[in-house]
């Protein structure tokens, strides 16, 4: 299966029909009732469904203790790919979503579209929290009159480049953090700077994949990607979609690319094997390299700053179905688990970056260093990058667009289509998925 290219957490990865089918039967097979919350014996059972890691456990039992009424079932799909449309299956026939589930920046303006799916967050005191987030964050999540509030932000992706020191080292390039972000002012620098190790012949690839770097350098073009705050399909007409284009496929031509599909079997082992030298990491992903790469790795990583400014690359909302039939219960769950003291302890057990300016600022993130990568200051390093994001406008169908974006580099990384042959196919394939 081929990737999915929108800006997003682990597990973008297009659905097949055998992967629809195994996730029916899981939901099929769910205990409860069918709208996944339950009331017995005077305890209220809510579900929360989410998808990848959003480390909440230890959360949960805190919350289980200081609610003895309250019991929280965990329902939890490892790619998003899988998960977002059963989410969207669930909203459409009024059952199956269960109590607060999660949702996706990369999908948040498709569901808002609808926003009778989800309990106006505002009716449960929510707005007293407007404090805890970023601003942008917050807006996000707020109906156009502003009247209505669909999900509390969880994380924001903070971005970071996290690179190999060995194979820094082994190219006789610098391995400190600083003088190696030095390197790469620019995605133009970054280039020069993958030539270096390229020459240096260490046997890795400078990066491991085309489609999620344009994706970086995308969402720093501008406010918008594929579609006009109108959702006008503009793809073809934004000069920021075609720079992000023509600065990957000069890497893709420099041979930079290790031409590896995201989360696949080859991409989870390049990490251990050391196959690629550097990847675009927002904060979530330090979790990704050090599960695959292993303990065996431990200080070969490091992180440094990203080429050009920072930008948003994923991050998440909780929200509460309409359907569920404890909205209050819910609603009172989702704002613990989305407060600044959730959101610092959700990055310490699995570096999702806070969207709360209080978290972001408290000493136990901002002194976090991470043992893994080399004693890196990640909380200094992703607080930066968080405090300066800018939020990039996301259409209704911005997915299937990027889908045909990042199919068009695959097409040339693999031989199969010269640039200008991938550009012209990318936009009718994704005019077409537009239904434009």
């Amino acid at each position: 299966m081929s990737t999915r290219w929108f800006p997003g957490r682990p597990g973008l990865l297009k659905i097949s029909v055998a992967a629809l089918a195994v996730a029916g039967l899981i939901a099929g097979c769910g205990g409860g009732d069918k709208d996944g919350a339950s009331s017995e014996g005077g305890t209220i059972t809510l579900t929360v469904k989410t998808f990848s890691q959003f480390g909440y456990e230890d959360l949960y039992t805190q919350y289980e203790a200081s609610h003895p009424g309250i019991k929280i079932k965990q329902e939890n799909i490892a790619q998003l790919g899988d998960y977002t449309p059963k989410l969207q299956q669930w909203l459409t026939a009024g059952s199956g979503a269960g109590d607060v589930v999660a949702l996706e920046e990369g999908i948040l303006v498709k569901l808002m579209a609808k926003p009778d799916q989800f309990v106006n967050l505002l009716d449960y005191d929510a707005g007293s929290l407007k404090s805890n987030f970023l601003d942008w964050k917050w807006n996000q999540a707020l109906t156009t009159d502003g009247k209505k509030l669909i999900g509390l932000g969880t994380d924001v992706g903070a971005q970071g480049m996290c690179y190999r020191t060995d194979l820094f080292a082994k190219a006789g390039l610098p391995t400190e953090r600083d003088k190696v972000g030095a390197l790469w002012p620019s995605w133009d620098d970054y280039l020069a700077t993958g030539k270096k190790l390229t020459a240096a012949n260490t046997g890795a690839s400078f990066y491991d994949s085309s489609g999620a770097l344009y994706q970086n350098i995308l969402m720093q073009q501008g406010d918008t990607t594929y579609f006009d705050r109108d959702n006008k399909l503009i793809v073809d007409s934004n000069p920021g979609v075609r720079k992000a284009w023509d600065q990957t496929v000069a890497m893709i031509d420099a041979g930079l690319s290790g031409k590896l599909t995201t989360w696949s079997p080859q991409w989870n082992a390049g990490f251990k094997k050391g196959t690629f030298a550097t990847i675009p990491c927002p904060a979530w992903m330090l979790g990704i390299i050090q599960d695959q790469a292993g303990p065996g790795n431990s200080g070969q990583w490091d992180v440094a700053r990203v080429p050009g400014e920072g930008a948003v690359r994923g991050g998440s909302f909780l929200a509460v179905p309409t359907q569920s039939k404890h909205p209050k219960e819910a609603a009172e769950l989702a704002k613990f688990l989305t407060s600044p003291d959730g959101q610092t302890a959700a990055f310490k057990a699995k570096n999702n970056f806070p969207s709360s300016p209080a978290a972001i600022d408290s000493a136990a993130v901002s002194g976090a260093v991470n043992k893994y990568f080399n004693n890196a200051p990640v909380g200094k390093i992703f607080g930066t990058s968080a405090k300066s994001l800018k939020p990039v406008y996301l259409g209704p169908d911005n997915q299937v667009v990027g889908d045909a974006i990042g199919d068009a580099l695959t097409a040339i990384e693999q031989g199969k289509l010269k640039p200008g042959e991938a550009w012209d196919k990318a936009l009718s394939d994704a005019k077409r998925a537009a239904g434009k």
